[in-house]
């Protein structure tokens, strides 16, 4: 008979119980909702300028962080042993623009140079177009 209540009580009483918790939480929490948001503000030309440069700023660095990958830091024949073979000094290597001479052989790819002018480019003008809209608005 114990048995027999107790099951009663898992299968009908706890069920109900948690639904009706349930429904409370949800009308309580509809009732204490605070009003809706304010519709967000139009982008202006300038914010979107800013958006722009700053992606291309990130995927500049980005690309700077790679092409340096490629250079010697602690032992300089290292760099051209696992870039390019070679178990000797490199000949030549520099920051910027990205650079790694092996045996007279360019390691690091020929597209990161203008990727990084492509980046940097896009980040002075888009940045530049910023203010300039910024300041045009302001007046």
């Amino acid at each position: 008979m114990v048995t027999l209540i107790g099951l009663m009580i898992l299968t009908v009483a706890l069920p109900v119980w948690a639904g009706i918790t349930y429904v409370g939480l949800v009308r309580a929490r509809r009732e204490n909702a605070p009003l809706p948001p304010p519709p967000r503000p139009r982008r202006t030309p300038a914010k979107k300028a800013a958006w722009v440069a700053v992606p291309a700023f990130v995927a500049g660095g980005a690309l700077h962080v790679y092409g340096l990958s490629y250079m010697p830091f602690l032992q300089p024949e290292d760099a051209c042993w696992f870039n390019a073979g070679h178990m000797a000094e490199p000949d030549s290597s520099s920051a910027l623009p990205v650079s790694l001479v092996c045996a007279g052989e360019e390691i690091v790819p020929w597209w990161v140079n203008p990727g990084l002018l492509l980046f940097a480019l896009t980040t002075v003008s888009a940045t530049g177009t910023s203010i300039a809209l910024a300041v045009r608005r302001s007046r």
